[in-house]
Parts: structure tokens; C-alpha cells; sequence
């Protein structure tokens, strides 16, 4: 008997050694060949921004000042203002009805107030002219003293997604802890409460806040990676594109097709005391989203791949009669 629960025991080690290693080799050839692929499909696209970025730097005869003001600021600005002009016409008008049945909460903002409207994008550009835009001065002087940001050399693909992630990580962690600050009771009542006017957000409200929160929680959690990591210019320019579209998205009111989930963010917005990170992963490591995992909307939090909103094929829990 003894031998025979050897030999299984053997005979399963054999088994699992042999599936692991077959899928340890079809793992690190598939991960060969994906690197391969994008690696190829960069090259020719590569050397098209490599000549354009060098086209413009010698336009502005190494200008970096102004390099870095077109970068970091023109760009962001316009990629800002350009995804949310999109969003608006919808949240006035309330067409197109394509967008308009992605509403997350129904009967909200059906349409927006013009008002509260008018003071979101006023507020939203006074903190961009006069705190991000004057909040670069510093960063501009940092960057300059690293010395990578100007190079003539494009960074590579792979490091730039190396970069992005660290950028990401950095931005997690700095606007979870320094948001759930702006939430203690003194901060919330002076500076954080103007944010939460809008219990239902549209994309303008992401940067719709007190001047010291837009500083702490908004700008700062931003430029703190690329400014650790001496990153290039056109990376400074993509990740700050990138990282006010998502926020405009987190906020936008609207789970659109193909697009990241809006859910967690909208449940804050909702609720008040969850959801406080980008990720969630802070959020789940301190348990400040166990009401949101146990509802409709933590069901919803996924990226929606067909046309079907996902209010209808998940709808909310009919509510008891009284």
C-alpha cells in the first residue's frame, strides 16, 4: 500500500512537473513572439515620431523652455478639452442618444445644470492657468537637472511602457493617501467639499476643486513620476495626455463601450467613504471598498465590450415594496 501512494505521488509529481514545464515553454514563447510582434510593428512608427521630434526641436532651435510649455502643458490642455468637449455636447443636449444610454446614474444630469455647468469649467480653468500651469516651473527646473528630458534620442517603446508603469504606480499610491486626507472632517467641510457638489460627475469635474487639492490631489500625484524618473518630454507629454483622460473618463457619468469602467469612481462620487484610489488595489488592501464589491456596480466595473449598456444586462436589484 505504501508503495502504491508512492508511486501516485510520484506519478502526479511527474504529471505536474511535465504541465508546468510544457506551459512554462508555450508561456515564454508566446511572451518571445508578442515582443517580436510589438517590437516590428514599432520600428516603422518609431522612426516617423523620432523624425518628428527632431523636426520640432530644431523648429524651436532647442528652446527647451518652450519645448517643455508645448509638451506639458499645450498638449495635456488640448487633449483635456477636446475628449471633454465631446462628452459636454452630450451632457447639454442630452444627444447623442448613443452616448446618452451609457448614463450610469439614470435621471442624473438628464441634462446637466448650466449653471453648476458654467462654475465646473470656469473653476477647472482657473486651476490649470494659474496652479498646474505655474506648478511646471519647478518641475521644468527638476527636469532640467536630470538632463534626459530634451535628448535628441527618442526613449524605445519598451521602456517608455516601463516608464508608464512606475508612473502609475507612483500616482496610485500618492492620490489614495493624500484623497483620503482631503476626506478627514476639517479638510473635507474647507477644501475637499467643492468637488463633491457634483454627486453625479460629468468628465469636467475631474479637475473641478479647491486650488490646494488640485495641488496635492490632483497635479502633484502626476508629475511626481516622470519628474523620479528624468523622463523625456514626449513621455512627460503622453502620460500627461493619458492621465487626464482617464480622470475625465472616471468621472464622465457614462460606462462607454471599449473604454476603461467609470463605476469606482462614480460610486464615490455616490457614496462619499469608498473607492478612494485609481486602481483599487489600495482600496482593497485597506478595505475601503467593501460596500462597493457587494453591489450591482462592483459587478458592472469591467470594460464593457458590446454595444448593450451594461445598466440593462446587469440591472440594479428591484427595490421592495414598503
Amino acid at each position: 500500500v505504501a508503495c502504491s501512494q508512492e508511486d501516485k505521488l510520484w506519478n502526479a509529481l511527474k504529471i505536474s512537473a511535465y504541465v508546468f514545464g510544457t506551459g512554462l515553454l508555450m508561456f515564454t514563447a508566446l511572451v518571445n513572439s508578442v515582443s517580436w510582434f510589438v517590437q516590428n510593428f514599432w520600428n516603422t512608427p518609431g522612426q516617423f515620431w523620432q523624425k518628428t521630434w527632431l523636426k520640432l526641436y530644431y523648429h524651436y532651435e532647442g528652446d527647451e523652455w518652450t519645448i517643455f510649455l508645448l509638451g506639458a502643458a499645450l498638449m495635456p490642455g488640448l487633449a483635456f478639452w477636446c475628449f471633454n468637449g465631446l462628452l459636454l455636447v452630450a451632457d447639454v443636449t442630452g444627444k447623442p442618444t448613443f452616448i446618452t444610454r451609457y448614463r450610469i446614474q439614470m435621471g442624473k444630469n438628464d441634462p446637466v445644470d448650466t449653471k453648476k455647468l458654467r462654475q465646473a469649467i470656469y473653476t477647472a480653468l482657473c486651476n490649470q492657468f494659474f496652479v498646474s500651469f505655474p506648478m511646471l516651473v519647478p518641475m521644468f527646473y527638476v527636469m532640467q537637472w536630470w538632463g534626459n528630458t530634451f535628448s535628441k534620442e527618442l526613449p524605445t517603446f519598451s521602456w517608455f511602457l516601463v516608464e508608464l508603469s512606475i508612473f502609475t504606480l507612483v500616482e496610485e499610491i500618492l492620490f489614495y493617501y493624500s484623497h483620503r486626507l482631503v476626506h478627514h472632517p476639517v479638510l473635507y467641510k474647507h477644501i475637499h467639499k467643492k468637488h463633491h457638489e457634483w454627486t453625479a460627475p460629468i468628465g469636467v469635474v475631474s479637475i473641478y476643486a479647491h486650488p490646494l487639492e488640485h495641488i496635492i490631489s490632483n497635479t502633484l500625484p502626476v508629475m511626481t513620476g516622470p519628474m523620479i524618473m528624468g523622463s523625456h518630454i514626449v513621455s512627460i507629454s503622453a502620460w500627461f495626455s493619458l492621465a487626464l483622460i482617464t480622470t475625465s473618463i472616471s468621472h464622465c457619468g457614462y460606462h462607454l463601450p471599449f473604454l476603461p469602467s467609470p463605476e469606482f469612481h462614480d460610486f464615490h462620487h455616490l457614496k462619499f467613504n469608498q473607492c478612494y484610489g485609481v486602481l483599487g488595489v489600495l482600496d482593497y488592501l485597506h478595505g475601503t471598498d467593501t460596500v462597493f464589491r457587494q453591489t450591482k456596480a462592483y459587478e458592472r466595473h469591467k470594460v464593457l465590450l458590446g454595444l448593450t449598456p451594461l445598466s440593462e444586462s446587469i440591472p440594479d436589484t428591484p427595490k421592495k415594496a414598503e
